[in-house]
């Protein structure tokens, strides 16, 4: 048999088939790619960046006016001395008061810090001092004044006043610090010391204020929580549903050092009406004060 010869037109026919192949068509989707960026997409980014950018504003705003705060709230019941005081570190002198029926603001200089310290006195009869509402966001600190001498005659109405403080101090919103809380066992000079020689009017009024406080605060902290009823809770309009007796720790009887609202400190002071200070004299009844405003300043 003769052998078959491929002929020219048939090996590069093979030798196409085998180095060019064919090749493939591209196939185009026919449904249309939507766009990244709709008309809808862009206003919900705007919106949202807005709302970003308007809560970062805020947040800096409350920041800058809590860090300028240099208010000094001086609250308390009625006839507790808040004028008195503010008199004295205004004037350096007890200028004759009354009973206040509004609010008195003045600047006191602070030597030691070299600052100035806004005092705001704010009366403490019942239908204005929620007035306190208005200045407590700006407040530096709160001095709550108690007259030591007849605490212990109208203790109930003394600590419905301060429940109304502490239930403000503690309904602040979180992002805010609160301030600094002061109770002053103020005319401490009425009170006479024991024989103990390490017991001073002082120590007396401040033990006595708060230990009265305590126990009067429990009562209404109990009524609270479905007790008994208590004298005065619910009067000129305050509810019973107020916060800010809560305590850390385990179940108790209410007590400062647990407070969840915060460190309380005590002072015992007193001023002598119609009678200046006397920077050479050793006899201020204020000094306790005005070391405790230059270390919150």
């Amino acid at each position: 048999m003769e052998p078959i010869v491929a002929s020219n037109h048939d090996m590069e026919g093979a030798g196409s088939s085998s180095y060019a192949p064919e090749a493939t068509p591209e196939v185009v989707s026919a449904v249309p790619t939507a766009p990244w960026f709709t008309s809808q997409t862009l206003t919900i980014a705007s919106l949202s960046l807005a709302v970003a950018c308007l809560a970062i504003l805020i947040l800096f705003t409350r920041r800058k006016s809590r860090a300028k705060g240099n208010l000094l709230l001086l609250v308390g019941p009625p006839d507790a001395g808040k004028t008195a005081i503010l008199s004295t570190l205004v004037y350096n002198q007890t200028l004759p008061t009354h009973t206040s029926l509004q609010t008195n603001t003045s600047t006191v200089s602070l030597p030691e810090t070299k600052k100035n310290l806004i005092v705001v006195d704010i009366p403490g009869h019942p239908r204005i001092r929620d007035q306190v509402n208005e200045f407590i966001g700006d407040a530096k600190a709160i001095a709550f004044v108690v007259d030591a001498s007849t605490v212990s005659r109208n203790g109930p109405a003394v600590a419905e006043h301060l429940h109304v403080i502490l239930n403000a101090l503690t309904s602040l919103p979180p992002s805010q610090v609160l301030p600094s809380l002061l109770i002053l066992a103020h005319k401490s000079d009425l009170l006479k010391p024991g024989t103990a020689a390490s017991a001073t009017s002082e120590s007396l009024a401040i033990n006595r204020v708060k230990t009265i406080l305590e126990r009067e605060l429990e009562k209404r902290r109990v009524a609270q929580t479905g007790g008994v009823g208590v004298e005065g809770l619910g009067e000129e309009g305050e509810g019973t549903e107020m916060g800010g007796l809560e305590c850390s720790g385990e179940k108790g009887a209410f007590r400062f050092e647990a407070w969840e609202g915060g460190e309380v400190q005590f002072l015992g002071t007193w001023v002598k009406v119609g009678r200046g200070v006397d920077e050479k004299s050793t006899e201020d009844g204020l000094s306790v004060l005005r070391q405790w405003m230059e270390d919150s300043a």
